[in-house]
């Protein structure tokens, strides 16, 4: 396994400072006001779009076979490429292929139902910090059945990860299985987002007391950022961005608003793209474009109500999504500025058109060829990579072709 040795500049600084305390507010203002997204967002459906067409041919490389379950994967300075495989292993790729020995030092995950080992990000300044985040479904105590999103931090070496740090842990962990959320994104001031969802209780998802069913964001080292929406609110936790999200399974940062968009599962049908915006309630489970999986109206039967936002768009009947990326590489031209949503249920990769804000038409990539698609990220190359959700899933890249 070859990895760049970290110089002392990456051991933690004493000057570090434990637990929850409120950071200074960030330089940059958040680039989208709830006013704004509440205005935007209308609910377009995914069905109603135009259907483009891609005039550029590409071809899909294998890269490694043999992932179980990979869920999240983030490209490291030296072109290998860490994947998370939700049992519990940190795997890493390199020009080489799969590294047969998964990397030491990953902590102890709770691997149950859609839980266990889930996303991975690099800090911005990795090159010179050395950060890596985890985010995973962890006890509540040693062997307890109990369970919730937890995210922690390490950074890599010879051996494995080292310098190993919780930042944060979900309250109130459950049994249940399902909606753990769990994708992570930062901002262009360096704040983590944390996706987190419901636990299968979907009235967590309105309480701000609550950590489920919730976007939070946090300094890197797990602070409170001052300008978060309920710092000062009695019975809200400081951590809390945004409120009434499902289960978010893909959140990336727009290259040039900086806003942070996200997507969601809806029960049968009603998956959803938002843009996050402070303090913003998402409407769940009070409003919906799906049903319950009965066959019954969720909440009150309505897809949308008085202070309570539209997703920009939606899928009904579900594709399930999963991973979203921009693309701003050069190696795609016609693709530029386009969105990108890997599809489990669909099995396919979703190509979004977008005029500013708003997504004007969609494309269906791979239907059918690949299996379900658990992640889709951009490449520093360039180039767009895919994980397939399998017991033996891949790594894939998309490449142009002649």
């Amino acid at each position: 396994m070859k990895i760049k040795l970290r110089t002392m500049k990456h051991l933690p600084t004493l000057l570090f400072v434990l637990g929850m305390a409120v950071a200074p507010a960030p330089v940059r203002a958040n680039p989208v006001s709830a006013e704004a997204v509440m205005t935007l967002q209308q609910g377009t459906h995914a069905q109603a779009l135009p259907r483009a067409r891609t005039e550029q041919p590409f071809r899909v490389t294998s890269l490694a076979n043999g992932l179980e379950h990979p869920w999240g994967m983030a490209f490291l300075p030296d072109g290998s490429i860490l994947v998370t495989e939700r049992p519990g292993r940190l795997r890493l790729v390199t020009a080489n292929g799969l590294d047969p020995q998964p990397i030491a030092g990953v902590p102890e995950v709770v691997a149950r139902g859609q839980g266990g080992l889930l996303d991975v990000v690099l800090h911005p300044e990795y090159d010179e910090n050395g950060w890596i985040y985890l985010a995973y479904s962890a006890a509540e105590t040693p062997g307890s059945t109990a369970a919730g999103t937890r995210v922690a931090r390490a950074r890599l070496g010879l051996e494995g990860l080292y310098d190993l740090e919780v930042i944060f842990d979900m309250a109130r962990k459950t049994p249940a299985g399902q909606h753990f959320g769990a994708r992570l994104a930062f901002d262009e001031d360096g704040l983590l987002y944390i996706a987190t969802g419901d636990r299968g209780e979907p009235d967590r998802a309105q309480d701000l007391g609550d950590h489920a069913g919730k976007v939070l964001r946090l300094t890197d080292s797990g602070g409170i950022p001052a300008d978060n929406p309920f710092v000062n609110q009695a019975g809200a936790l400081p951590e809390v961005y945004t409120y009434g999200n499902r289960n978010i399974q893909g959140l990336t940062r727009h290259p040039e608003t900086g806003a942070i968009w996200s997507h969601e599962h809806g029960p049968r049908g009603g998956d959803e793209i938002n843009i996050l915006a402070p303090g913003v309630n998402y409407g769940w489970p009070l409003i919906s474009h799906g049903r319950e999986y009965t066959g019954g109206p969720v909440g009150e039967g309505r897809s949308e109500a008085p202070g309570l936002a539209s997703p920009l768009l939606h899928w009904t009947p579900s594709i399930a999504p999963s991973g979203m990326t921009f693309y701003t590489g050069e190696a795609f031209p016609e693709w530029q500025g386009n969105l990108f949503v890997g599809a489990l249920a669909g099995q396919h990769l979703a190509r979004l058109q977008l005029e500013g804000d708003q997504i004007v038409a969609e494309e269906r990539l791979l239907e059918g060829a690949v299996g379900r698609i658990r992640d889709v990220r951009q490449g520093p190359d360039g180039l767009l990579y895919l994980l397939t959700d399998a017991p033996n899933g891949s790594l894939l890249r998309l490449e142009p072709a002649s």
